[in-house]
């Protein structure tokens, strides 16, 4: 009977022993979790897209430079295009009004007479150097015609200008340029002649 009785209470023991460990053993899992659940996943940083800038400035220029927020940009492309877009009117117009006068001076209907309301001297008119007024139309004419075709193709190279620039500031938008440039003076040996010579080596670090 005495043997008996140790017997239950060691039993007993074992197992408050592995119910106190099982307890242990789960509460230190579920805190563990709960302290990797808890902590806050920061947000992916998102990317400038230099393809969106691109498109913008295609679609809409200026609105790449805004996309960039170079928005001191914008009213430097809209000046651009102002400019651009008035001479090509005003050359427009004067080619159309020698080329009209042009017209009505060689032809042979006599009331088609554009050429006379042009400031002109009246001596240009005689019939004896009408030829050479004739031709001082039709260089004027080209003349007009030759710089509005110009302002047009700086009109296209300005709208490609500014869509690259729009590229280009979107592709250095996330560049890390940092304002520690330094100089270090560092001796060091320099080969010359397969001889080793004393010298200073000249390291920037930015």
């Amino acid at each position: 009977m005495h043997r008996k009785r140790n017997i239950i209470p060691s039993k007993l023991f074992g197992t408050c022993l592995f119910i106190i460990l099982f307890f242990a053993t789960g509460f230190s899992a579920y805190s563990q979790k709960s302290a990797v659940d808890s902590t806050k996943v920061g947000k992916p940083e998102v990317l400038h897209s230099p393809r969106k800038a691109t498109i913008y400035s295609a679609v809409f220029p200026g609105m790449g430079q805004m996309y960039n927020r170079k928005y001191w940009k914008v009213p430097l492309v809209y000046g651009g295009f102002a400019t651009l877009g008035y001479f090509i009117n005003f050359n427009n117009e004067q080619y159309t009004l020698y080329k009209q006068a042009y017209s009505d001076i060689i032809d042979t209907d006599p009331y088609t007479n554009s050429h006379l309301d042009l400031k002109v001297n009246e001596y240009l008119l005689q019939p004896e150097r009408i030829s050479n007024f004739t031709e001082a139309l039709r260089r004027q004419k080209d003349y007009w015609r030759r710089n509005r075709d110009l302002v047009v193709i700086g009109t296209v190279v300005f709208y490609a200008v500014n869509i690259i620039d729009a590229s280009v500031d979107a592709h250095f938008f996330n560049f890390d340029i940092s304002d520690d440039l330094t100089i270090n003076w560092v001796p060091g040996p320099v080969m010359c002649m397969d001889n080793k010579l004393i010298g200073i080596h000249c390291r920037f670090t930015f």
